[in-house]
């Protein structure tokens, strides 16, 4: 099925606005979806506030999407805001890890459940069909439902259900720099007993890449938005060590507010980069609200005691030195342009091997 005929009988039926976060299965949906009312979210809980508004400004039924992995986000509001005051939410939702389809190994759990939890929350859903007369009847379907009743409804999409089309790839070319390049320069430079907690993506798998040794490198696959939480903690309990914290624009966005305690605590060992090239990369370039937010304002703001911003190599060559070598809580934002990142290959060891082997060399 077509995402554009897909988004097409959505209209047909007055579904007309889209709030959510960008999923790899979704990725044509997306894309589609670019030049509707449409609102890419920091996270899927915000997704579904939104959704709420639009629906108490509107009267109107509106779409949100997300990733299974990003239910979790969405069990709050959903529980006690959409089912309290009866909004009828329309949820679009990429079903990675499905049961005997080849996944990444964060969502094999996720994907196993995401039904179940559905219906724990008492989320009526079914399977979306990837034949678009089948698909017709059961918005139709899905839409009387939700008038009749004042609930929602989700779509679980499975892989290739929409047919492969061309993702972004006009938006946000402005930098020089690449994420390979700003990474190498951090890892040339740091002193070879620092250690680094790198966010899921693209950005954990350039660092596996480039890295000589990746006992040092805690590669956070999952939880998106959390990783900075853990560089914290493994600051704060290992004091005579160099953290490197390696985030993304849109892990940042998700969840923010752990900026604000990472400052309260200031751990000195503690270096947090972002590479923020303003775009869900990973799955289909879709933009994020990072492009014209001032981080270094925003981390000053927080309480981070030293801030940098750098979009060219010989800006990140002039402040890396002083960034790694001052003993104070510090942030450097490295601006950095999209990439398809075909060429980055995955882990071949498993996440609880990665594991092991981090906590073994950091404790040595």
């Amino acid at each position: 099925m077509f995402a554009k005929d897909f988004v097409n009988v959505l209209k047909e039926q007055d579904f007309e606005a889209f709030f959510g976060v960008p999923d790899s299965l979704l990725k044509s949906f997306c894309n589609e979806i670019s030049n509707e009312e449409n609102i890419i979210a920091a996270n899927e809980g915000n997704a579904v506030a939104m959704g709420c508004g639009y629906h108490l400004s509107t009267g109107k039924i509106p779409v949100v999407y997300m990733q299974n992995s990003g239910i979790g986000n969405a069990i709050n509001p959903i529980l006690s805001l959409v089912d309290i005051y009866e909004i009828p939410l329309l949820f679009i939702i990429g079903w990675r890890g499905e049961p005997d389809i080849k996944d990444e190994p964060q969502h094999f759990k996720q994907g196993l459940l995401t039904k179940d939890i559905l219906n724990c929350i008492d989320l009526k859903n079914e399977i979306l069909s990837n034949d678009i007369f089948e698909v017709k009847n059961q918005i139709i379907n899905a839409k009387e439902y939700m008038k009749k009743t004042k609930k929602s409804f989700a779509f679980v999409v499975r892989k290739n259900t929409f047919e492969k089309e061309f993702a972004n790839e006009d938006i946000f070319q402005d930098y020089d720099l690449t994420r390979e390049i700003a990474i190498n320069s951090i890892l040339k430079l740091a002193p070879c007993d620092s250690f680094f907690v790198s966010t899921t993506g693209y950005i954990s798998r350039e660092l596996y890449k480039n890295s000589k040794d990746n006992s040092r490198n805690f590669l956070t696959v999952g939880s998106m938005g959390h990783m900075s939480s853990i560089a914290l903690l493994i600051a704060l309990n290992k004091k005579d060590k160099r953290i490197f914290c390696l985030d993304g624009d849109g892990a940042l966005l998700m969840h923010m507010g752990s900026i604000a305690v990472i400052a309260e605590k200031s751990p000195k060992n503690l270096k947090h980069i972002l590479l923020n090239n303003c775009v869900h990369n990973s799955v289909g370039s879709q933009p994020t609200a990072a492009r014209n937010m001032d981080f270094c304002e925003i981390f000053k703001g927080a309480g981070y005691k030293k801030t940098y911003s750098v979009k060219t190599l010989l800006e990140l060559e002039r402040v890396l030195p002083e960034f790694i070598d001052n003993n104070e809580l510090s942030f450097l934002e490295i601006k950095i342009k999209p990439d398809s990142g075909a060429d980055l290959p995955r882990p071949k060891n498993t996440p609880v091997s990665n594991k092991i082997a981090f906590m073994e060399k950091l404790n040595e």
